[in-house]
């Protein structure tokens, strides 16, 4: 997991703390579902894939950049390249996906009729 941290460059730092962030929210909304909390999750899975997005989009316009210096026959070595800026995004779906799973618990426990009254 480090190395692929490694790889995905400086794109997975953001992702990392947009990332962090949404998790709390999520699992403060997963113990204690309260409507203010739905308009964060949303931004925050929104800036988290879109940070992903970017460190994607980098790492592919820097492993672009450099092709032309590679000899004809050896231009596979891109594909190591794309596979490497893939991580930011990998990294932020992680995110997204574990954050929509508490988020679910929330909902589940909203459905379920399950919660005191806030105070």
């Amino acid at each position: 997991m480090l190395q692929l941290f490694r790889e995905g460059g400086w794109g997975m730092f953001p992702t990392l703390v947009f990332g962090l962030v949404l998790l709390l929210v999520a699992a403060r909304y997963a113990q204690r579902p309260e409507r203010r909390f739905v308009p964060l999750l949303l931004g925050l899975g929104t800036v988290t894939l879109s940070s992903g997005a970017l460190g994607f989009v980098t790492g592919l316009m820097s492993t672009f950049r450099y092709i032309g210096g590679v000899p004809p026959s050896e231009r596979y070595v891109a594909l190591i390249g794309i596979g490497e800026s893939l991580a930011n995004v990998a990294f932020a779906l992680v995110f997204v996906v574990l954050s929509a799973l508490a988020a679910s618990v929330g909902a589940w426990r909203i459905s379920r009729g399950t919660l005191r009254p806030a105070s």
